[in-house]
C-alpha cells in the first residue's frame, strides 16, 4: 500500500512540474522548463524509493550490461550487410514496378481500351 502512495505521489510530482510549466506562462522559459525538469526528478527520486522503482533500476542497470558485452559489427561488416539491403530493395522495387505495369496492361485490356 505504502508503494502505491509513493507512487501517485511521484506522477503527482511530474504533473505539478508540466502545471507548472502552464501556470508560469509569463516567466522566463528557463523558469518554466526547470519547473518541468525538477517535477520529473522529484517523481523519479520517489518513485525509485519503490519496490517496482528498485526492480526498474536493477533491471536497467542489467540492460547497460548486457549492451557492453554485445559482440558489435564491424565497419565491412556493416557496409557490407547495408549493400545487401540496398541491393534487395532495387530488385524489390523494380519487380513491384514490374508487377503494377503488367496488372495496369491486364486491366486496360479487359476494359477494351487497348494500348493508349
Amino acid at each position: 500500500m505504502a508503494d502505491k502512495i509513493k507512487i501517485a505521489v511521484g506522477v503527482a510530482l511530474l504533473i505539478a512540474g508540466i502545471a507548472a510549466f502552464y501556470y508560469w506562462s509569463e516567466s522566463l522559459m528557463i523558469v518554466r522548463v526547470v519547473a518541468v525538469i525538477g517535477g520529473a526528478v522529484a517523481g523519479a527520486v520517489v518513485f525509485l524509493t519503490t519496490a517496482p522503482g528498485k526492480e526498474f533500476f536493477a533491471f536497467a542497470q542489467e540492460s547497460v550490461e548486457e549492451t557492453k558485452r554485445v559482440v558489435w559489427p564491424t565497419r565491412k561488416e556493416t557496409l557490407q550487410t547495408t549493400g545487401v539491403v540496398f541491393a534487395f530493395v532495387v530488385v524489390m522495387a523494380i519487380f513491384l514496378w514490374l508487377v503494377d505495369a503488367g496488372l495496369l496492361w491486364a486491366v486496360r485490356l479487359l476494359m477494351g481500351r487497348g494500348d493508349s
